[in-house]
């Protein structure tokens, strides 16, 4: 494997949590812990990403938010990584067909919060994403009726699977909405707070 990219064996599942991560919370460190637990990953990436294509706003400095992420991330299963800087991929769809060529034998599972869902139909090749790899949406505090009633819920709505268990061996696409204790914490609120400078 080349250089400043995680390992990972044939064989294994891996999560993968992209985002701005602006900055990293015990939220974010909540939903991964548990989807660590209930889909039975053998790691998860987090995936700090440059920026989002659907946030005019810049993020804080990369150097700062992975600094943070370690910070806040202490999991022995947990991958701090900027993997769409070094494949220099913006998008998803990219980022994921990439490691799917790096990684022969790896299974991939793309996490998202539920408020991602609600937006997800406005991603770069929404669909496309959701052919290559299971999906397993965590909820997040208010965001579970939205996130249901989406237009990528409802356009894969039989393509759902009732609970995450098994999520990863099943042939996309495929989905799963997780039920999970809620954490409130948003980098929104931390931001507003004047707790982090970007």
């Amino acid at each position: 494997m080349r250089q400043g990219f995680p390992h990972a064996e044939r064989g294994q599942v891996i999560g993968l949590l992209g985002g701005s991560f602006d900055p990293a919370h015990e939220g974010h460190v909540h939903i991964t812990e548990e989807a660590i637990k209930r889909l039975h990953l053998d790691q998860v990436w987090w995936m700090i990403t440059p920026g989002n294509p659907l946030k005019p706003r810049q993020p804080a400095p990369m150097q700062a938010r992975m600094a943070r992420a370690r910070q806040v991330m202490r999991h022995p299963k947990v991958r701090i990584t900027d993997l769409e800087a070094r494949l220099g991929t913006r998008y998803t769809h990219a980022t994921v067909s990439r490691l799917k060529a790096m990684y022969p034998g790896v299974t991939f599972v793309w996490l998202m919060g539920a408020d991602n869902l609600a937006q997800f139909h406005r991603w770069d090749r929404w669909q496309d994403i959701l052919r290559m790899i299971p999906v397993a949406v965590l909820a997040r505090p208010g965001k579970g009726l939205r996130a249901r009633l989406s237009h990528a819920a409802q356009v894969f709505r039989q393509k759902r699977l009732a609970r995450g268990e098994a999520l990863e061996y099943r042939r996309p696409p495929i989905w799963a909405f997780v039920n999970l204790p809620m954490n409130k914490a948003s980098s929104t609120d931390i931001r507003a707070r004047g707790e982090w400078q970007s």
